[in-house]
């Protein structure tokens, strides 16, 4: 089984680095001195703790009117500036912004509580100080953020009904879905967020003793991490949001290694307030990174056009929109759906006939890349990890494949995979990769999903059904899909005792396929 601790040194020693790029923590330090009417001060949060913040305000505030107030908590591990070059557009389109640096980061005080209750009771305080402290209306709040931001602003916002609208970028609505999906954890994602923390700011013991299991893979206390995870999650208070009628806007993108966008997808069929979904190419916040440098960039973009219609009142069209908007990573136009079943609407499955037995324990050649790289290389040059096919040793790697397809087929959505799986051990772990394989063998990565059980008893076969990450990708004419199934990924941690094989099958009875979503060309 490999070691946790070993995957997270590795990628500690870039965490901090690659968190503050992705997070664009440059924008602030390069615009902090040049940003004109920019006050920095200090708010006090839940029982007193004192948050850094900045303010900026109209260029024509006089003290006669008053104007919507935007409230922008920081991302994991940035500082207070993380905000400035978009807080100084908002502020010079009409908006009072004030961002805040969340506890336990940076020269804000207290220690970090993952978006528990104190944080949320901190974001509550900031509007209350707004409110006192400047020409803010009490009726036109609003809350935006990137990753930690967006997560802590969806869930004040359940808690808070001042807050009327929220625009929630490269956040989480379910926090254990994210991180610990299929039972797996997602390793390198949360070395990212551990070694940031641990460098920027300052970790609660409950925090610390949560990253501890979590690596340890200890069982005895994994109903206490997801409950802790689920008081964390905006989709725990689903119903406080609708109750509030919240006007949510959410964007992530498709390769986000941190929150991937199954879990906000779900939590956007569950809302029933004005609501819109974006999903683009990238991982982790790389999506806004070009606004936050102050760049032209549509998620800001639709992000001011969402403020300004459900806190000013624009009539700018953006409510008669088709309110989830994806751009495929192959290509680079926007699609525009009514909701997201309606997404990818038309499936289509591949038979994983025949039985295949893999043994465990050894990479085998097919796996999801590494954190943030990966995905960022798919963005920028669409070039996602790749792995030949033909070559993958049949003795670590199940294979399976389509025919060829006379068309170009648009993948849309959620790729579903459903198994009848014998183990030899009673835990083990799996990971399902979908390929786009070319007339050479060659297999780009469509997506893929890892899979853990315990407690099974060997010899005996269980159904699996696994969800794939949700992703837009165009096959080419001419190209094949296949759907490889391997037990080693360095995203993950794995749960396969030494020796142990698995075995798909496929009983007349209850055939096993993966269904591919389509959309109709």
């Amino acid at each position: 089984m490999g070691h946790p601790r070993k995957a997270l040194r590795t990628t500690a020693v870039g965490a901090v680095s690659a968190t503050l790029i992705a997070g664009g923590v440059l924008t602030g330090t390069s615009t902090a001195a040049a940003a004109p009417g920019i006050r920095f001060v200090d708010i006090a949060g839940d029982g007193g703790t004192v948050l850094k913040a900045n303010v900026l305000t109209p260029a024509d505030a006089d003290g006669t009117r008053r104007y919507p107030l935007l409230v922008l908590p920081t991302s994991w591990g940035l500082p207070q500036v993380e905000y400035l070059a978009q807080a100084q557009q908002l502020a010079n389109s009409g908006y009072v912004v004030v961002s805040y640096n969340v506890r336990g980061f940076w020269q804000s005080g207290g220690e970090i509580e993952v978006a528990g209750p104190p944080d949320t009771a901190d974001a509550s305080k900031v509007i209350d100080w707004a409110l006192a402290h400047t020409p803010a209306d009490a009726r036109k709040v609003g809350m935006a953020g990137v990753s930690y931001g967006a997560g802590i602003s969806l869930l004040t916002a359940a808690k808070d009904s001042r807050v009327k609208a929220v625009a929630a970028l490269s956040g989480w609505a379910d926090l254990i879905d994210s991180i610990y999906s299929g039972r797996t954890q997602h390793v390198q994602a949360a070395g990212l967020l551990d070694g940031a923390s641990l460098v920027t700011g300052r970790q609660s013991a409950e925090l610390r003793q949560i990253f501890d299991d979590f690596y340890a893979s200890n069982l005895a206390k994994e109903h206490v991490m997801i409950e802790w995870g689920k008081k964390r999650s905006a989709a725990t208070y689903v119903d406080q949001l609708n109750k509030n009628d919240t006007a949510v806007m959410m964007a992530n993108a498709w390769g986000d290694t941190i929150f991937p966008p199954n879990q906000y997808a779900d939590f956007y069929e569950k809302l029933t307030g004005p609501k819109r979904l974006e999903f683009r190419p990238g991982d982790h916040a790389t999506a806004e990174l070009t606004g936050l440098f102050g760049l032209p960039n549509d998620v800001w973009t639709d992000t001011e056009r969402w403020f300004d219609h459900y806190l000013k009142g624009a009539d700018n069209g953006i409510d008669r929109e088709l309110p989830v908007r994806l751009k495929s990573r192959s290509t680079g136009g926007y699609e525009g759906y009514p909701d997201w079943k309606s997404v990818g609407e038309t499936r289509r499955k591949i038979a994983l006939a025949g039985t295949r037995t893999i043994r465990a324990n050894v990479d085998s050649g097919a796996n999801g890349g590494v954190v943030f790289l990966s995905s960022i290389l798919d963005q920028v040059a669409q070039l996602p990890p790749v792995a030949s096919i033909p070559l993958l040793p049949r003795r670590w790697a199940a294979v399976w494949q389509s025919g060829k397809y006379p068309a170009a087929q648009q993948v849309r959505g959620t790729a579903k995979l459903h198994t009848t799986l014998t183990p030899t051990k009673e835990s083990g772990t799996l990971v399902a990769y979908l390929y786009d394989v070319g007339p050479l063998g060659l297999g780009k990565l469509v997506s893929n999903a890892p899979y853990t059980f315990h407690g099974r008893t060997p010899g005996k076969p269980f159904d699996i059904d696994l969800e794939l990450f949700s992703t837009a990708y165009d096959v080419p004419a001419g190209h094949r899909l296949a759907l490889v199934v391997d037990t080693v990924d360095p995203l993950y941690v794995e749960h396969n005792p030494s020796g142990a094989q698995l075995t798909f099958s496929s009983p007349a009875n209850d055939p096993s396929y993966v269904s591919i979503p389509l959309r109709e060309q």
